[in-house]
C-alpha cells in the first residue's frame, strides 16, 4: 500500500508543476461527464429503432452459450486491475480518458449511421452487478461496434508494463470468444472494435502529448 501511495505520488507530480496539464485533465473530466450523461439517452433511443439482421456466417456455425458471468468476471477484474494501475501516473490516467471519450463519440456515430438488430440467436447479456442492485433495461441494438472489446484493447494499448499488456490482451482475447460464443455481436462488431479502439488512442495519445 505505501508503495502504490508512493507511486501515485509521484505520478502526479505533473499536476501540480504544470498548469496547461492540470486545465487539460479537468477539461477532460467534464467533457467525459457530459457524454456519460447523455449516452444512455442515446443507448435507449437506439433502442427503439429498428435496424437490420446480419447473414453472419461465423455465428452460424454455432449454436450460443450462455458465458454471461465468465465475461463480466474478465471485464470487471480487468477494470479494477486498469484503474489501480493507471491511476498512478496522472498522464497515463488522462489518456486513457481521452481514449474513452473519442471512442463513445465514435460509437455513437457508428451506431447512428448503421441501425442493427440483434442476431437472430442472441442470448442477451445482462450485468449481473447492475442487476444486483436493481432493474435494469437490456441493451440489445448497442451492436456496431463491440464496446467490451474495445475497451479491454484500449487497456492494451495503454499499458506500459509489460506483463499487464500480456494480462489486458489474453483478457481482449478471451472477451471477444465469450461475446461471441453468446452472440452477442456479430463478429463484424468485434473485427471493427481494434480499429476503431487503435484509432482512438492515436487522437488521445496526440492531444494528451
Amino acid at each position: 500500500m505505501n508503495e502504490l501511495l508512493s507511486n501515485i505520488k509521484n505520478g502526479w507530480y505533473i499536476i501540480n508543476n504544470n498548469k496547461t496539464f492540470r486545465l487539460q485533465f479537468i477539461i477532460t473530466l467534464i467533457a467525459l461527464a457530459i457524454l456519460l450523461y447523455f449516452f444512455p439517452k442515446f443507448l435507449s433511443f437506439i433502442e427503439t429503432r429498428q435496424g437490420v439482421v446480419l447473414n453472419d456466417p461465423l455465428l452460424n456455425m454455432f449454436s450460443p452459450v450462455d458465458v454471461t458471468w465468465l465475461t463480466f468476471l474478465v471485464i470487471y477484474l480487468s477494470i479494477i486491475t486498469a484503474i489501480i494501475y493507471f491511476i498512478q501516473d496522472a498522464k497515463l490516467l488522462l489518456t486513457a480518458i481521452s481514449t474513452y471519450g473519442i471512442m463513445i463519440i465514435f460509437r455513437i456515430m457508428a451506431m447512428y449511421i448503421l441501425p442493427l438488430d440483434p442476431p437472430a440467436q442472441m442470448i442477451a447479456l445482462q450485468d449481473p452487478f447492475v442487476e444486483f442492485f436493481g432493474q435494469s433495461s437490456t441493451l440489445t441494438r448497442d451492436l456496431f461496434f463491440s464496446g467490451h472489446t474495445s475497451i479491454m484493447f484500449l487497456f492494451f494499448l495503454i499499458a506500459k508494463n509489460r506483463y499487464l499488456k500480456y494480462l489486458f490482451l489474453s483478457g481482449t482475447v478471451a472477451i471477444v470468444t465469450l461475446v461471441l460464443i453468446q452472440h452477442v455481436h456479430y463478429s463484424v462488431d468485434v473485427f471493427v472494435a481494434f480499429f476503431v479502439s487503435y484509432c482512438s488512442y492515436i487522437i488521445a495519445k496526440n492531444i494528451v502529448k
